[in-house]
This record gives structure tokens, sequence and C-alpha cells, in this order.
């Protein structure tokens, strides 16, 4: 596997850091998400934790830019509470974002290793879910009558 890095957007992360410091409060809310919508938008939003296992933010994130007509986006980021800097997509979240925007760039690492790859490369050999979908052909019953 060949990772390919794409340019960084910084204005990205600097958005989910404002986010991670400005509203995660209390063990709610502790990571923050920002996605670049196609037509340039910024999206923000905070993961909802709950014992039962409560969405991240980058799951809260798409239906944030659904509800705000994004429906197609380019990079995600996200960013933990107390300056803990940017941190990788759990495995849920990697096929979500797989399955939604398989062309999808995330940026992760840390440090001077931050860079942004595609979502592919973070979850190589994937079970891609639209992949194993049946066409509307194959699933509309025929009338015989």
């Amino acid at each position: 596997m060949t990772t390919q890095t794409h340019p960084l957007d910084q204005e990205l992360i600097q958005a989910a850091a404002h986010v991670a410091r400005t509203r995660c409060r209390g063990d709610n809310h502790t990571m923050a998400a920002a996605a670049r919508a196609r037509d340039g938008r910024i999206v923000t939003a905070v993961n909802a934790y709950h014992f039962t296992g409560g969405p991240c933010a980058e799951l809260v994130l798409i239906g944030t830019a659904a509800a705000q007509g994004a429906y197609e986006l380019d990079t995600i980021v996200a960013v933990g509470d107390r300056d803990r800097g940017v941190v990788p997509p759990c495995g849920r979240c990697r096929q979500v974002l797989l399955d939604y925007f398989p062309t999808l760039k995330v940026i992760v690492g840390e440090g001077d290793r931050v860079r942004a790859v595609l979502i592919t490369d973070l979850l190589p050999e994937s079970y891609v879910w639209a992949d194993h979908q049946l066409d509307d052909e194959e699933t509309t019953p025929t009338s015989t009558g």
C-alpha cells in the first residue's frame, strides 16, 4: 500500500481546534470535528459521549453537514479537547466515512507528522457497503399479470 499525502488544510485544523477549545465541556463533549464541503464551507461538530456508546464527532458531523445541505465532503479532521491535537478516527468512523465519502481525505498524525490521506488508506482492503447492495432492478418485483 502506498499512502499518498495531500495538501494540508490548516484552516480546517484550526476550526476543529477552536471548537474543541470553546465548545467541549466536561465528559460529554471531548472531541471536535471539522470538514470542508465540496463547495468550500466548513462544517463543525462535537461528539455526544454516552455510556451506551454515543456518536463520535465525525459521525455527528455527517448529520450536521446533511442538515446544512452539505452532502459532499472533501476533507475531515478530529481534534481532542485539552489541546490533545489531531486524533485519528476510530474504526467505526473509518468505515462510515468510507461508505459515505469514498474519496474523502482525512487529516491524521501528530506534531510535524500531521498529513492528509485518503480514507481508503486508513481502511485498506475494506468492505464497501455500497458494493454489496443489490441494484434496484434486481430487487424490484416484476408484474406477471
